[in-house]
């Protein structure tokens, strides 16, 4: 396939998206029976957010123009280990290797193995030859390189599995937010979406934010009322309970709006339901301090990502900062 086809194709895609037709509904719904993390809301945005960001034809070309593909590459089996925390988030992957003319074997995670290969299923009927360049497989043996995303653990696993071959190997990752006390009421609406979709699961949710001393939370609890509804989805309501009750047996401060808990700690990183805080008063020394923390997968606040932007990265946007597409094209 010419690099053209593949660009025409994945914009086709983006537009099977958006229409959200009742083959695609009946698929989302599929989903949510399987995993009650991936609302057929929430898989919308998702898919909604892929298909802006990601399928946009102008894009798409101005992205292949950047690296100077070409349709001589010589072809090599990519092997991609998908996580499964948000729908989709696996997408960006093999989006590289199919724009790139590579191939790829594609092993899905149990939590997420309906949507993609619902998707890719849709382009084998559009092209047959599609069939050719990406398929799955359980176990992935017998490529020429591999990219795998996961926990911690899990990347000790995949370091020593794939050692012998080029790889990209992804750990946990969390994102952060730095507020100066001024942000309106927009602002902070849209800080509470980096907070929730996905109920929180993802590596670009904000699950950390920096605040000034003597901050008032009125403002910032009174934003996360939309997501007050989290309260009635049975796993986070019993997440949240869960670690209310250990909150309390500690006798630590927190406030709530009853659906989502904030606390004074230093870990970036929290459980669902939980946001953590921390006050700072020097700025430069803080960023500094955040850069030199490599579980950081995004920054929201002035001067740097703007607030409600961490969830629809642009296809530049490689996770970890590690660029995919220079890797596979570098093979």
């Amino acid at each position: 396939m010419i690099l053209q086809e593949r660009i025409e194709l994945m914009a086709k895609l983006g537009n099977y998206l958006k229409a959200n037709n009742e083959e695609w509904q009946e698929i989302k719904l599929q989903a949510y029976h399987k995993n009650g993390w991936f609302t057929p809301h929430f898989i919308q945005s998702a898919a909604d957010n892929i298909a802006d960001n990601f399928l946009d034809k102008d894009k798409l070309s101005a992205w292949a123009q950047h690296y100077q593909i070409y349709d001589t590459i010589t072809t090599k089996n990519i092997g991609i280990i998908m996580a499964g925390n948000i729908p989709m988030v696996g997408f960006h992957d093999m989006l590289c290797v199919f724009i790139s003319g590579h191939y790829q074997t594609i092993k899905l995670s149990a939590k997420d193995d309906l949507l993609l290969k619902h998707l890719v299923q849709v382009l084998y009927s559009w092209n047959v030859e599609i069939q050719n360049h990406i398929g799955f497989a359980e176990m992935l043996k017998n490529c020429d390189a591999y990219i795998a995303t996961g926990s911690n653990n899990s990347a000790i696993v995949f370091e020593e599995y794939f050692s012998k071959y080029p790889n990209i190997i992804r750990k946990n990752r969390t994102s952060v937010a730095i507020l100066t006390g001024k942000e309106t009421a927009k602002e902070l609406a849209a800080l509470a979406n980096d907070i929730h979709l996905y109920f929180g699961l993802g590596c670009r949710n904000v699950t950390k934010i920096y605040v000034p001393a003597e901050y008032d939370f009125v403002a910032l609890l009174k934003s996360f009322e939309p997501y007050k509804y989290f309260a009635d989805h049975h796993k986070y309501k019993n997440n949240f309970d869960y670690q209310l009750s250990i909150i309390l047996l500690n006798n630590i401060y927190y406030m709530t709006n009853d659906a989502t808990l904030l606390i004074e700690n230093t870990s970036f990183f929290t459980p669902v339901s939980v946001v953590n805080y921390e006050f700072y008063s020097d700025k430069n020394k803080l960023i500094a301090l955040i850069d030199k923390n490599d579980s950081i997968q995004c920054i929201t606040g002035g001067g740097f990502i703007p607030f409600g932007n961490t969830q629809q990265p642009q296809l530049f946007a490689y996770a970890d900062g590690v660029d995919v597409m220079q890797f596979l094209l570098a093979l």
